[in-house]
């Protein structure tokens, strides 16, 4: 295992390593049980990385005077402490780690957490989904995904994530998806109004703290 981790490149810093002798069943199951073996959201939702998210959209809430943010795909809050909203909603596809959400930011009232089967009218300024897009493995995922991101959404959509679909041994867990295109066929009423590269982009000798996701900000026309 350690050597195919290796041999695919920027695989370690997409996600932690599949739990040995796990075998993948569907995206949702995967998460499932990722979190109830104590696993977390992977490297990109700490260190370096989860400050230069924090960096990125605390200056977009900002500039744009965003007031209520929706999260799909909230994993384990750790990103969450970096990011400065007057209200939160996230969603998981993971009850174990919604219900550590809710316990991690128990004290804290502008914070809401819920599963994705919850998912019904809500709506807010920003909606983003950092890190998530590739690990929608299922295209019937991977569609309802992308047309709640942008119908939860009263003005602005936030992805994080690596925009190409070029095939590669990647991980069962691991899809990369050229969302850009999705958006484009689907969503005509989003315009991309800013790009943002990595400040950290994919070192093959450093994975772990590097990333070849970018930001991408779509704005309701």
């Amino acid at each position: 295992m350690k050597q195919l981790i290796k041999r695919i490149p920027g695989i370690r810093n997409l996600v932690a390593l599949v739990f040995p002798k796990e075998k993948f069943t569907n995206s949702e199951e995967y998460w499932e049980k990722r979190y109830k073996l104590g696993g977390n959201s992977g490297a990109g939702s700490y260190s370096n990385l989860a400050e230069f998210k924090g960096e990125i959209i605390n200056n977009f809430v900002l500039e744009h005077k965003i007031h209520s943010t929706i999260e799909l795909g909230c994993g384990d809050g750790n990103q969450l402490e970096y990011f400065k909203f007057d209200s939160y909603l996230g969603f998981d596809v993971s009850q174990t780690v919604i219900e550590k959400c809710k316990n991690k930011f128990k004290e804290d009232p502008t914070k809401k957490f819920l599963h994705t089967s919850s998912i019904s009218d809500q709506k807010a300024d920003m909606v983003i989904s950092l890190d998530v897009i590739y690990h929608l493995i299922e295209d019937t995922v991977y569609d309802n995904y992308m047309n709640h991101l942008f119908n939860l959404s009263n003005k602005y959509v936030v992805i994080y994530a690596y925009d190409n679909d070029e095939f590669d041994n990647y991980a069962p867990h691991v899809k990369p998806r050229k969302f850009s295109s999705w958006v484009k066929s689907n969503r005509e009423d989003f315009k991309l109004i800013k790009h943002i590269p990595n400040k950290f982009p994919y070192e093959k000798s450093n994975p772990e703290t590097t990333s070849f996701a970018d930001f991408y900000m779509y704005e309701k026309k």
